[in-house]
């Protein structure tokens, strides 16, 4: 006889104790000895050279510390900043117009910009200034008047152009053919169906051009433009062979006179560094601005936020 053990139902499975969870199995980091070796070898190399350059006496870092905020030497900084910055204006906005015409359907506006671009990128910046600084063998005389025709008021080019002037208009031509090739390249990577779109939308060219093309370039632009910024005042430096008082210059005067010549040599590259540090980190930041939208994801934070982060995480643990 059937006990009732036996005519009981069979457990369900939704009864049964529930195995207990699997051990979430744990992400390894890949090793990579050989990474880790190059690492400890680029860092002890580099501790070693900055090791010879802070205890070699022949740097003279009393002499460096005397002259890095004399007047004489900030007085050529300022200058070197003033030439940078006009340089750059003015050939961005010459160079906005070269482009301009090289994107032109006129073929002749095209042929122009082109040869521009061609010749003064084609010859080194020293042969320019030098050129331009005895213009006055090939046109002793400046003249306003009626092209082919009478002149109404001349002046001698010796009387003119001065050093600074020779330098601020060869750097300009200079940075100008340059400018316009970052500013056509920014241009031309605009996708050409936005455009097509604007247009079937009615769009204004003036309004395409300010909110479709010219925030889409800019990210093109913009990383261009930082290095010839940082460029440009580097570059400035070849006007001291014009005696114009430039940060080079000012301190080739002080070495002329004492002999210091490392020292004085490591205050202009003291300066040189600081100022294109702080140039570096305003594009950074110039680039992020103008990065915004590009990806889905958003923009990776900035070192300072990083290091923000990581003080959070050292003060909660």
């Amino acid at each position: 006889m059937a006990t009732p053990q036996d005519v009981l139902p069979a457990p369900s499975p939704l009864d049964r104790p529930a195995a207990p969870p699997a051990p979430e199995a744990r992400i390894v980091a890949r090793r990579r000895p050989g990474q880790w070796a190059a690492a400890g070898v680029a860092l002890l190399l580099a501790a070693m050279a900055v090791n010879s350059v802070i205890r070699n006496k022949a740097f003279q870092w009393d002499v460096v510390a005397d002259w890095f905020t004399a007047r004489s030497v900030l007085n050529g900084l300022a200058l070197t900043l003033w030439l940078t910055a006009a340089t750059l204006a003015l050939g961005f906005l010459l160079g906005t117009l070269l482009a301009t015409m090289r994107l032109s359907a006129n073929p002749v506006l095209r042929t122009l910009s082109w040869g521009y671009v061609w010749v003064f990128r084609s010859t080194p910046p020293l042969v320019q200034l030098l050129f331009f600084f005895n213009i006055g063998a090939l046109y002793p005389t400046l003249g306003l008047g009626l092209p082919f025709g009478p002149e109404f008021v001349t002046v001698r080019t010796v009387n003119l152009m001065g050093p600074t002037l020779t330098a601020v208009i060869g750097l300009t031509l200079l940075e100008t053919a340059y400018a316009a090739e970052v500013i056509r390249g920014g241009i031309l990577s605009v996708d050409r169906g936005q455009l097509e779109a604007a247009a079937a939308l009615g769009l204004g060219r003036w309004r395409v051009l300010r909110r479709i093309v010219v925030p889409q370039a800019m990210r093109a632009i913009v990383p261009s433009a930082g290095n010839m910024l940082i460029g440009a005042l580097k570059g400035t430096s070849i006007v001291s062979v014009l005696a114009v008082s430039d940060l080079l210059y000012s301190v080739q005067l002080v070495y002329l006179q004492s002999y210091q010549v490392i020292p004085m040599l490591m205050v202009a590259t003291l300066w040189y560094l600081v100022v294109t540090t702080l140039l570096s980190v305003g594009q950074y930041y110039v680039e992020r601005r103008f990065a915004r939208g590009a990806t889905r994801d958003g923009l990776p934070p900035t070192p300072l936020q990083r290091a923000r982060a990581a003080l959070t995480r050292a003060v909660r643990a």
